[in-house]
């Protein structure tokens, strides 16, 4: 599949970082908001007593916060409290935040109707019709998120001989093992890389997201994953928030050779980079993270593959690697956030092809983070094919 042109301006660090703090406090008071407006309309709609307020913005407060009291949970042991935390906690979020959209829109016809004469819904039936059409759209999510897609894409270059068979690249990324996703959801994410039959397999962070005690019975299903040229991987954000060191443990001993500011040469004709995650900068570990240095050490006449956890690219005139793989982004993971992550990552999903040179691929993610469900986001596998110009 053809890559499609697809360049934007380049985004200085500095206001990288600034858009993404402002994005995670306007999630944190859009979320409170979108908390409130739903307890209101369930409040007024059902005619709820009086007294019922205080206790509906008391589990708005705990519900807003609850991300980090779940963080707190998992490094203090309590997992089986933190999973059914996370199902409940994660739910909910997921379930407002349709609910949010769903009734916003059913409000908008109810206006519309009512310009027009025809008469709108009552308070109570276009509550009950929003929520109906929510835990519906819910109930999809939460199945959709099972059922990673197989995509697949080919490449051709020159930097690999006539007559050499393709070379075959299985990448997942944002898996996020963790309270959520566990060993059924592995296995399922497994099951399907054995049958791509990958020459190499790659991971673009956020493999872990739970504790080093609720991980390890994971270890030997992914240590059984034996690729015929090797598993690679890099850190994402969320390695770094558990604990690099913990991280770090847990690849090595599913069998990932983890590559921070290395490049390594996986066969004559292919190399393959990575870099750690902006947030390892805050561990003070920022000697992973020049790409610049890293890409330079690849001979020029290797096809070059680099891993790299965010969809942010180099700008023209730096070196490139022919291949960027990242991920982050889950494609906004529940319709219609992928519209507020595109105000920080403007890169599309899928393959692009950079004005500058080379081409990025941006993964939708293999598992969840928060809300256990994908809406209108599918989970992806994708298989890369790299062949040689005919």
């Amino acid at each position: 599949m053809p890559a499609k042109p697809h360049e934007s301006a380049s985004v200085a660090p500095r206001t990288r970082r600034w858009r993404q703090t402002a994005l995670f406090f306007s999630i944190v008071l859009g979320y409170a908001g979108m908390q409130v407006y739903a307890v209101l309309a369930g409040y007024n709609s059902l005619q709820l007593a009086a007294w019922s307020l205080p206790p509906l913005f008391a589990w708005v407060g705990l519900m807003t916060f609850f991300p980090f009291l779940l963080w707190r949970l998992e490094r203090t042991g309590f997992h089986r409290l933190a999973t059914a935390g996370a199902w409940l906690g994660y739910g909910w979020m997921g379930v407002v935040f349709l609910f949010f959209w769903i009734a916003l829109a059913l409000d908008g016809v109810g206006l519309l109707a009512n310009s027009t004469g025809i008469g709108a819904l009552s308070n109570t039936a276009s509550f009950m019709l929003a929520l109906a059409i929510t835990l519906a759209v819910a109930g999809y999510g939460v199945f959709a998120a099972t059922r990673p897609r197989i995509e697949r894409v080919s490449i051709t270059s020159p930097k690999l001989p006539a007559g050499r068979a393709p070379l075959r690249i299985a990448f997942v990324s944002d898996v996020h093992l963790g309270a959520l996703v566990g060993m059924r959801a592995l296995r399922r994410v497994l099951t399907r890389l054995e049958k791509l039959d990958a020459d190499v397999i790659v991971s673009a962070g956020d493999l872990v997201d739970g504790q080093a005690d609720r991980l390890g019975r994971l270890v030997p299903l992914l240590a059984a994953l034996r690729p015929r040229l090797g598993k690679f991987a890099v850190l994402g954000n969320h390695e770094c928030y558990v604990g690099l060191e913990h991280a770090l443990d847990f690849h090595q001993r599913a069998g990932f050779t983890v590559l921070r500011g290395t490049a390594v040469d996986v066969t004559p004709e292919l190399s393959i980079a990575g870099v750690d995650d902006p947030a390892a900068g805050s561990f003070q570990h920022t000697a992973y993270l020049d790409e610049r240095a890293t890409l330079a050490a690849i001979a020029p006449q290797r096809f070059s593959i680099l891993l790299k956890h965010q969809p942010v690219v180099l700008p023209d005139g730096e070196p490139r690697a022919d291949l960027q793989l990242s991920g982050h982004v889950h494609q906004g993971q529940i319709f219609p956030f992928n519209f507020l992550v595109k105000l920080v990552y403007a890169r599309p999903t899928g393959l692009s092809a950079l004005s500058g040179g080379g081409e990025l691929y941006v993964s939708r993610g293999t598992g969840t983070w928060g809300p256990p469900m994908r809406v209108l986001a599918p989970p992806e596998i994708t298989l890369i094919e790299i062949a040689p110009q005919r």
